[in-house]
């Protein structure tokens, strides 16, 4: 068992630092509200005055944090605190240039290093079933991925440093714009006549199948685990939607590759935050699909 360091104990590093206790890890966690600290220490994480605190006797380092700035600033702050050989983890969904950059900060200090974004939302991380992105060199991915199984059921080395964050944008980009196309389809059998039901038996076995229609059906009925049952209550806010999308799109623009509906996704998605519902599950976006008909 290690010893690990984990700062951000928010809505998902939180849950995914008590499943590394679960596992039998001594886990320090720090985070810069209270509230995030309380649960996770009733949880069994060890809390730490400041981050730096946190990491030190750290076999194991990794970071959950809300966008690059934050990453970077972090793990300037820890790495001068960390051991030989401690092993940076950063499951933070951020822009690839940034973990590019925090990769070669770690490498400066002959550090090991990967970028672990995640896929699967609040309920992955409660669960330990969450899907892991990494990227990285394939000995600092060897090293990562035991102590990653135990937050999740998949963990896929996707390549070199930055390519877990390219995977994450890409896998975001197709759940934003599928769920909107599911939505559309809902609200235009809703005009047809067609009840959720019907039009959900035909497409989740036909070639309209997705994740967004049979996991995440954004219709209450048809998939009773979704959020549309739960009054659209988040497992993947509406506003983190939104992030991944204009990550996709900075992403696009710094390649040069033509994404349209990945555009086009990201301004709905705008609009929708934009009327105050960022805190709804990003499932809730049918809501704002239905508001424009004219």
């Amino acid at each position: 068992m290690a010893n690990i360091a984990f700062i951000g104990l928010g809505n998902m590093g939180g849950p995914m630092a008590a499943n590394l206790v679960k596992a039998g890890h001594k886990v320090q966690g720090f985070d810069l509200v209270q509230a995030s600290k309380d649960a996770a220490k009733a949880d069994g994480v060890g809390i730490a005055a400041s981050a730096a605190e946190a990491v030190k006797d750290a076999q194991v380092v990794i970071t959950m944090l809300p966008a690059g700035k934050h990453v970077l600033g972090v793990w300037k702050e820890i790495i001068p605190s960390v051991g030989k050989n401690t092993l940076m983890i950063d499951c933070s969904t951020i822009d690839v240039e940034s973990a590019r950059l925090a990769h070669a900060h770690a490498t400066e200090h002959n550090l090991p290093s990967i970028d672990a974004p995640v896929s699967g939302g609040t309920g992955g991380a409660k669960g330990a079933t969450l899907t892991f992105m990494c990227g990285g060199t394939a000995a600092a991915f060897a090293a990562a991925k035991p102590i990653l199984e135990n937050m999740g059921k998949k963990v896929v080395h996707c390549g070199e440093a930055g390519a877990g964050q390219a995977a994450k944008i890409c896998n975001n980009m197709i759940l934003g714009i599928s769920m909107i196309g599911v939505s559309e389809a809902f609200a235009l059998g809703e005009k047809l006549g067609l009840s959720h039901q019907a039009l959900f038996d035909v497409a989740s076995t036909s070639s309209g199948q997705c994740w967004s229609l049979t996991t995440y059906c954004p219709v209450p009925g048809p998939v009773p685990a979704s959020p549309a049952n739960n009054e659209y209550k988040p497992g993947f806010a509406a506003a983190l939607m939104l992030k991944d999308l204009r990550l996709s799109q900075e992403a696009a623009k710094a390649a040069g590759a033509a994404t349209p509906l990945g555009a086009h996704a990201e301004s709905i998605y705008d609009a929708f935050e934009k009327a105050g519902h960022g805190g709804v599950d990003f499932s809730g976006i049918i809501k704002h699909v239905r508001g424009l008909a004219k």
